[in-house]
């Protein structure tokens, strides 16, 4: 048996079969790391002493039949804004060089305590705000299906480490589609959950305080299980003593839920950017495989995403940019982050009429951005906050009124980015925006590859379509998945779909089969 191509679950079976050992399964996985990761990028530093060490207490623990639960043994990754004591959390920012972690984040201390092995710490996009996943300090991660595009952002790295077999399970976050994205671009699973519903004390951001959209961790995995199994491993006392904004809730068996009771809403298009042909085709399998199970799909459509993108736009830049200009301050600045940059200092003034300019020249999305970010009084944000708590109301209240339990859609609006095709296109990610401003569960789970047919898009004269097309145009045999998005403390829901969808789409010709060797 290949150890590192085992998923995190098979990986907890063979180990409490006593079929493998933890210094095995790590071994198994560090060598994966030194084989491939030259070509992928997906770490920022590989702790082989110290998971070596913890794979042999997971293997004195399972000989004296103290096994800790079922993620012991079990190699994880953690990405790199996550503290880890005595390692400094950087975020790819020179000027957070020397922040060294006095303790372990949350999280971290779970896994630990879980008997989890960590493998290392994985790359992310340079203060975690665009979604690719590079960065001066440590470089640019590349996907392991083409070296030529990137496997999404923030979370990018651990995307990449998973689908190509380096990791089978680790830890992102999520403030704008962080977990989803890489996970709908590099053709593995993962999960944004429940706000609160895991611990982020010890979470570093560069948007520190900023309460009305909050980033949340979560999961990504190979398999749809391993999601379930992270979350069944956690204690969620423990969790709340750790950071006492989670609220002690059990985790809920998706095994439980009943797909032939669902009501499924669907949509391909929200009003801001149409999702790629592929895409399309991916939402349409997996509704099939829904109904298949005797769910109802219906389509649906979200109210107001274009409003909802304002809320969000003006409330994470609400201090006009100086967070983000602070931490870039002496530093080699990333490309993609370039713009932002210029656009924090433009006059509120200019930038209105700028926003009328290109409303008037037919470029909506650019005129949403401009109208949207800038410096806010007090008051200001507090009306952007009380926006987005009545779109979440507005939202809940449609799947009401057709009684969607779940929806499904894109992640994002294209497969993934070329390198440096993030720059400008902030907008693709409305799909996942919406469930951060709205503060729903959302996962993704892969689906299908792009066809020769399918890389062509009509693209109108905005620029974020002429952008999109270009995208699609390189597209050809990329990963696809869809995202399911729950109600809130419903995620065992959200999972449950997901799972059906998995079971019934992974023999199709096509399906994204990993872990995957990199080019």
């Amino acid at each position: 048996m290949t150890l590192w191509r085992l998923n995190a679950a098979s990986i907890a079976t063979a180990l409490g079969r006593g079929e493998a050992s933890s210094r095995d399964v790590t071994m198994a996985h560090l060598q994966r790391i030194e084989d491939v990761d030259g070509r992928v990028h997906a770490f920022t530093e590989v702790l082989r002493d110290d998971a070596l060490a913890a794979a042999e207490a997971s293997d004195a623990r399972r000989r004296r039949g103290e096994a800790r639960g079922p993620l012991d043994g079990v190699p994880v990754t953690v990405k790199e804004c996550f503290d880890m004591a005595g390692r400094d959390t950087t975020l790819g920012l020179p000027s957070w060089r020397g922040r060294t972690a006095a303790r372990d984040a949350a999280l971290v201390e779970l896994l630990r305590e879980a008997g989890a092995v960590i493998l290392g710490r994985t790359n992310l996009s340079q203060t975690m705000l665009f979604v690719e996943a590079r960065n001066p300090l440590f470089g640019q991660t590349s996907n392991p299906w083409s070296s030529a595009h990137s496997p999404g952002g923030s979370s990018g790295g651990e995307g990449a480490a998973i689908a190509a077999g380096m990791s089978p399970l680790g830890i992102g976050t999520d403030i704008g589609g962080s977990i989803r994205v890489p996970a709908a671009f590099c053709g593995i699973c993962g999960i944004k959950p429940s706000l609160d519903r895991l611990p982020m004390r010890g979470y570093q951001a560069v948007l520190s305080g900023q309460e009305a959209v909050r980033g949340m961790g979560g999961p990504l995995a190979r398999s749809v299980g391993d999601l379930a199994l992270f979350f069944r491993a956690l204690d969620p006392r423990r969790m709340s003593e750790l950071d006492a904004r989670v609220p002690p809730v059990a985790w809920e068996a998706p095994d439980e839920v009943s797909i032939r009771a669902m009501r499924v809403g669907l949509y391909v298009d929200d009003g801001v950017l149409r999702a790629s042909r592929a895409i399309g085709r991916a939402a349409e399998r997996a509704a099939e495989a829904l109904r298949a199970r005797g769910a109802t799909v219906t389509h649906f459509v979200p109210p107001d995403v274009a409003g909802v993108l304002g809320a969000y736009l003006g409330a994470l830049t609400a201090d006009g940019g100086q967070a983000v200009l602070a931490a870039l301050e002496g530093g080699e600045v990333d490309p993609a982050l370039e713009s932002m940059r210029r656009l924090a200092v433009v006059p509120t003034g200019v930038r209105r009429v700028a926003a009328q300019v290109a409303r008037a020249l037919g470029q909506p999305s650019l005129a949403l951005m401009l109208a949207s970010m800038g410096a806010k009084s007090a008051a200001q944000l507090w009306e952007l906050t009380a926006r987005l708590r009545a779109h979440r109301a507005a939202l809940l209240a449609a799947m009401d009124a057709e009684k969607i339990d779940v929806l499904l859609c894109p992640a994002f609006a294209t497969p993934a980015l070329a390198h440096g095709m993030s720059k400008n296109f902030t907008l693709a990610s409305s799909y996942s925006i919406l469930f951060n401003a709205t503060q729903m569960p959302a996962g993704v789970v892969p689906v299908t590859r792009v066809r020769p047919n399918e890389t062509g898009r009509e693209a109108t004269r905005d620029l974020l379509d002429k952008h999109a097309a270009e995208v699609d145009a390189a597209s050809e045999g990329l990963p696809i998945g869809v995202q399911i998005v729950g109600r809130a403390w419903r995620d065992h829901v959200v999972i449950a779909a997901m799972q059906a969808i998995e079971s019934d789409v992974a023999l199709d010709y096509g399906f994204p089969a990993t872990p995957v060797e990199p080019p």
